[in-house]
């Protein structure tokens, strides 16, 4: 524990808060605080009218996930029931701190972490707020299997989607319930390009969310594109969006529509589960006669 603040609590009588930084995917950084007055420290100012609170936090010495809850009213001011319905704050990273509130500068760190459920129910919302171990409960290695692994764009793809070939950016003629896109005719690209790809809201009130889409075809003098479910914020007509080249994961995709054999994360020439209980008579591979 941090020198001065191990002191102060060793004197009995203490001033202590509690604060917590809420930071987004889209870099939004909130401060709270259960103290009356607000509370600078770090860059990020702690505001006491949200009326956050915490449980008890639980931690073990262990690989365990650390964990505990924060519990708040819905303000207009800071966390208000449109965003967290538009997912802003799914995965937010979290920091907790106990805090001299009459020197900031004497702190600790207590919790770091990220939200992970989130409920909201009659003005107000409850946060699940999960440790840094919570990660090591996600799979990881390779998979021996036909499709590709890598996620398009990613280290392990190496594709560029920043290339003009990949994307297009421009506002929708119409937008029906936050789901379905009709864009004017998309010269240079072919109907289902940006299937299975991503549709990104550049600006307006749903500016940073994004859905992967589920169809694209040509109607008519339209390009109609629809995701798999409705954004949280429904986009306005006229909105900057953002759609992204989509990969259906197979070797003749990569190969053909992104010149990106090289990298390629599957096993096209793995066989298939059944061919281990064919008969050599009938696989076609072995002339018909048995291996010695």
């Amino acid at each position: 524990m941090q020198a001065g603040l191990q002191a102060h609590l060793a004197g009995g009588a203490t001033t202590v808060a509690r604060c917590w930084a809420v930071t987004r995917a889209d870099g939004v950084t909130l401060g709270f605080t259960d103290h009356d007055r607000r509370l600078v420290f770090e860059g990020v100012e702690f505001r006491p009218e949200t009326g956050l609170s915490a449980a008890a936090l639980q931690q073990t010495t262990g690989l365990s996930v650390d964990n505990t809850e924060a519990l708040g009213a819905l303000s207009d001011a800071a966390i208000t029931e449109e965003d967290i319905a538009a997912g802003r704050y799914d995965g937010a990273a979290v920091r907790a701190w106990l805090v001299d509130w009459t020197d900031p500068a004497r702190r600790q760190l207590v919790f770091r972490g990220s939200i992970g459920e989130l409920r909201r129910a009659e003005g107000a919302f409850h946060a699940e707020l999960r440790g840094l171990a919570e990660v090591l409960n996600r799979p990881g290695g390779r998979v021996y299997q036909k499709p590709c692994a890598a996620v398009l764009g990613d280290a392990d793809c190496g594709v560029d989607l920043s290339d003009p070939g990949y994307r297009h950016e421009g506002p929708a003629r119409a937008v029906e319930a936050g789901r379905v896109f009709r864009f004017p005719p998309l010269a240079g690209f072919p109907p289902e390009w940006f299937a299975r790809g991503r549709l990104t809201v550049l600006d307006g009130a749903a500016a940073g969310l994004s859905g992967s889409v589920k169809r694209d075809v040509s109607d008519g003098d339209a390009r109609v594109v629809e995701l798999w479910t409705p954004l949280g914020a429904a986009p306005a007509p006229g909105d900057a969006l953002r759609l992204e080249a989509g990969c259906d994961k197979r070797f003749e995709t990569c190969r053909l529509k992104f010149a990106n054999a090289a990298n390629y994360r599957g096993f096209p020439d793995l066989p298939a589960a059944d061919w281990v209980t064919v008969h050599p008579a009938q696989s076609g591979e072995t002339g018909g006669g048995s291996r010695r």
